[in-house]
């Protein structure tokens, strides 16, 4: 017998959306270094979740030597994530850094074919290379803005590139533990490696003003639990693919959100580039999914793992 969710999926959605597309604005308010923000976004939101992991904490037990070692490695990766992710605002725009890191499917799928020989639908393969050739486009119109914005894309692309590889390392993970207890294990172990390297490098991180404080906490509240918690519970009610589109829908966000709060206008060029990844993306996302889930009736939380981790975290 099913049950009727509490509000509406897409009323849900469409918030989650709205709330991931906040991570890079107030990333670009806060006054912090790039990796004191990661690293207290990273922090507070485990602390947030530490009551409800609480519950599964008899998880730990089950966990061997490899799955520590995988849990280290999937927290180096995030760290990294966030970090140039991050650092890649203060150098490039908003729709340039977030359009960016929507090619982490494709990367994705890079990995996984080289890894895993895991192929796909020529359409998908099609819409990937039209992502690609989006982000050239980009990152031409960028480099016409000057040496910083082609940097920053360079930094946004590292940050795609290493949220890829921590999907990678956790897939063991993700299929031994809760949600809870995977996403808390390596937040926690994200946030402190950069809590270390901002002590190793001499970055304060309690010495900050109280708007950042809040920008922190906000950070950890809105687009990490909030945004990211929404669109994990919506794919009980929504299909996979759906909601894996729908989270194109941050740099459109991110975008209007950075040009009425900075007056950044993206050029011709970051359009059409960022308009070729957008619809890139979609294809691909389309097209690679459709077989997995076309005529099955099973629970949407079957495929929940192998989706929404692949674009979580984030931004994240």
């Amino acid at each position: 017998m099913s049950h009727r969710p509490p509000i509406h999926p897409y009323l849900a959605l469409g918030i989650g959306v709205l709330f991931i597309s906040f991570s890079a604005i107030l990333v670009k308010l806060a006054a912090a270094s790039s990796t004191v923000v990661a690293a207290w976004r990273l922090l507070l939101a485990t602390g947030l979740m530490l009551p409800l992991w609480w519950r599964h904490r008899q998880e730990l037990r089950w966990m061997k030597g490899r799955d520590w070692a995988l849990t280290l490695l999937s927290g180096v990766f995030l760290a990294l994530h966030f970090a140039l992710w991050f650092a890649s605002l203060s150098y490039t725009s908003v729709a340039s850094s977030v359009v960016l890191v929507t090619l982490q499917p494709v990367f994705a799928f890079a990995g996984a074919y080289f890894l895993f020989r895991e192929r796909t639908h020529i359409t998908a393969l099609a819409g990937a290379g039209l992502a690609v050739s989006g982000g050239m486009i980009l990152g031409w119109g960028d480099f016409a803005l000057g040496g910083n914005a082609l940097f920053g894309d360079f930094l946004a692309l590292s940050g795609a590139v290493m949220v890829t590889a921590y999907w990678l390392a956790g897939q063991h993970l993700r299929q031994r533990l809760s949600l809870i207890t995977y996403t808390t294990l390596v937040y926690g172990t994200a946030g402190l490696l950069l809590a270390i390297a901002c002590l190793f490098s001499g970055e304060p991180l309690l010495a900050h003003s109280s708007q950042d404080w809040i920008l922190f906490f906000l950070l950890a509240l809105f687009p990490t639990l909030l945004g990211h918690s929404l669109l994990n519970w919506v794919i009980r009610w929504v299909p996979a693919t759906t909601v894996s589109v729908s989270i194109l829908g941050e740099p459109v966000g991110a975008s209007l959100l950075a040009y009425w709060i900075f007056g950044e206008q993206p050029g011709p060029l970051q359009w059409t580039g960022g308009l070729l990844i957008v619809i890139g993306v979609y294809v691909f996302i389309r097209f690679r999914e459709r077989p997995a889930i076309q005529g099955t009736n099973t629970p949407r939380k079957a495929v929940k793992h192998q989706t929404i981790k692949c674009k979580e975290d984030e931004r994240l």
